[in-house]
């Protein structure tokens, strides 16, 4: 081939010229993600404490996101769907854990020369992780109070408590599918913490028993490796955490390790995990 003809066949300069700002800029608002850390001390390592955050922020976005579409998909007895989007959010989940990494070197001198700038500041605050929680059947009414001074947040969270959780609409779903799920587990109050139902496991052990190729099988399989990635995000906090902060109370008046010590021994979508030793 030619020199000519291979200059025919380069590629075209990409357009550069726009009247106003650049479509890239108009969808994902980069110029307002950029310039919105405002750090508060003057330590350089809390830059990256606050863009982590924010960073974490916006996959628990996604990551709600995802888990009501699940849920929608789930009421319309649409497995394929939910198990799409159950798939998207575990990839999700583990670039969220991920997150832990830039802080998870973080020695006790270096968190605290920018601690103090947090006030009563916490992640326990945090409305978003508050709607993941809600989803996975982790209620609590309580949770509510922090946000009453934000309308609309307390608007949404308070929506969210009283609505079925994803493994709500999971548990109605195998009612549906024929498996004996008593009344109470169907019509209970949803704006209280879901407890485990020994019918519920019943039921996922029927179903871990029987075909493992069949729908309920694989979603079984999907929301275990949910919960499998909750249970490593609150393991790599509470690790983080002992890290930088040992056994001191929380920002925000938590108990700190304690408290998220006693997190990371409860399992979401208790039943799929009890089920397997009877199988």
């Amino acid at each position: 081939m030619s020199h000519e003809a291979l200059e025919t066949n380069e590629p075209e300069t990409p357009h550069l010229d726009f009247a106003g700002t650049t479509p890239y800029e108009d969808y994902v608002k980069a110029d307002v993600l950029t310039h919105l850390q405002h750090t508060l001390s003057d330590d350089p390592g809390e830059m990256v404490f606050l863009v982590t955050t924010q960073v974490m922020e916006l996959w628990f976005t996604v990551i709600v996101h995802e888990w009501e579409t699940a849920a929608a998909a789930l009421r319309g007895d649409d497995i394929p769907t939910a198990i799409a989007a159950l798939k998207r959010s575990t990839r999700e989940l583990e670039a969220l854990n991920a997150s832990w990494r830039p802080l998870g070197q973080l020695t006790p001198a270096q968190f605290n020369s920018y601690r103090s700038a947090l006030g009563e500041g916490s992640g326990f605050q945090s409305a978003m992780y508050r709607r993941m929680e809600f989803l996975l059947g982790e209620k609590s009414a309580s949770m509510l109070v922090p946000h009453r001074g934000a309308p609309r947040v307390h608007a949404e969270l308070e929506k969210a408590l009283h609505e079925p959780s994803l493994y709500d609409e999971v548990v109605r779903l195998l009612a549906r599918r024929g498996h004996p799920v008593p009344d109470e587990a169907l019509h209970r109050d949803m704006s209280l913490r879901y407890e485990p139902v020994d019918a519920v496991e019943a039921a996922w052990t029927a179903v871990y028993a029987g075909d493992e190729d069949a729908e309920l099988a694989r979603l079984g399989e999907a929301l275990t490796d949910v919960a499998e990635l909750v249970w490593r995000w609150r393991n790599d906090h509470l690790v983080a955490t002992r890290r930088a902060m040992g056994a001191k109370p929380g920002t925000g008046g938590s108990a700190g390790v304690a408290w998220l010590e006693k997190r990371a021994r409860k399992n979401v979508f208790p039943e799929l995990w009890t089920a397997r030793s009877h199988v």
